[in-house]
């Protein structure tokens, strides 16, 4: 029985990871008379403040000092975890300016390719064998690419730079896991000199944008707006595998998807339509190959 509990909470911490990810852009929406790399900077620091008021509520003081010891020991880990907070803080910076431009439609695309990036990355720097099926679906995503850059006439570097920024960070996770607060603290605590620095020469240049308006009110949340996904999400993998969170996190994208033409009201034409059609084909592929994949494991929920 307690199994079965921390199973289904696992399931709803991943469905609650991915639902807030979707309605994300409703938030930075709210947020238009600030420069979007102020919000990425301010973002950041938020971000730290926030996990610092959170660490000693959820007593994980022991557990920060050990992941920064062990990091301290081994100083290429502590290389590798500095350059994934940088590869994140790329990814933030180009979603909350996508999200400004009315790219919404792009940001969806571009978290529907990610798996499949991600497993072509894991190809690349793990050389993982894929099946014939796994390589359908990302010649599919590949003609998808080609058809938008050639039919729309617009290449998705939004679509394709949220993709890799993210494929690459979750790679470098990967060869350097770390709890969830842990690995938030440590990132936002690499990049938060950056963004003071760069805070501090605006202001001195030609001033902040924040000031006495709804847009700084509703910055000031961005810290938890970062941290309650990523912690759901870790919450999620230590009670269901990986390859369940694999489909789940179809939900975040469609949500932002859905966002886009309903909310946002961006243009979907055929020529999209069709973009999107092969994006979704190659995913529902991919998810196949990973059927099959559970069903060939001697224990499918390990």
């Amino acid at each position: 029985m307690k199994h079965s509990s921390s199973f289904q909470q696992g399931i709803f911490y991943a469905f609650a990871a991915y639902f807030m990810w979707g309605i994300l852009p409703l938030y930075w929406a709210l947020i238009t008379e600030i420069n979007a790399t102020e919000i990425l900077m301010f973002r950041i620091i938020l971000s730290l403040i926030f996990m610092i008021i959170l660490i000693p509520i959820t007593k994980q003081w022991n557990q920060l000092k050990g992941d920064i010891q062990q990091l301290i020991q081994t100083p290429k880990k502590l290389i590798i975890i500095v350059i994934a907070g940088y590869v994140v803080t790329l990814n933030w910076g180009i979603f909350i300016y996508a999200i400004n431009e009315n790219y919404v439609l792009q940001t969806s695309l571009g978290y529907y390719i990610n798996p499949l990036v991600s497993i072509m990355l894991a190809m690349i720097f793990f050389k993982e064998r894929f099946t014939r099926l796994e390589w359908c679906a990302i010649g599919l995503a590949t003609i998808g690419v080609i058809y938008m850059t050639i039919k729309v006439g617009e290449f998705p570097f939004i679509s394709l730079f949220l993709a890799f920024t993210f494929g690459i960070y979750g790679l470098l996770k990967k060869l350097v896991p770390l709890s969830a607060i842990s690995s938030i603290t440590i990132e936002t605590f690499a990049t938060t000199p950056m963004a003071l620095l760069y805070l501090i020469f605006i202001n001195h240049s030609h001033g902040l944008s924040i000031g006495m308006n709804s847009s700084t009110f509703w910055l000031i949340f961005s810290g938890i707006v970062t941290a309650v996904p990523l912690l759901s999400f870790s919450a999620a993998a230590n009670r269901i595998p990986l390859s369940l969170i694999g489909f789940i996190q179809y939900v975040g994208p469609t949500l932002i998807f859905l966002n886009g033409i309903f909310v946002f009201k961006e243009a979907f034409n055929l020529d999209q339509f069709i973009t999107f059609c092969f994006i979704w084909s190659g995913i529902l592929i991919y998810v196949l190959s990973q059927v099959v994949k559970i069903r060939r494991k001697p224990n499918p929920l390990t």
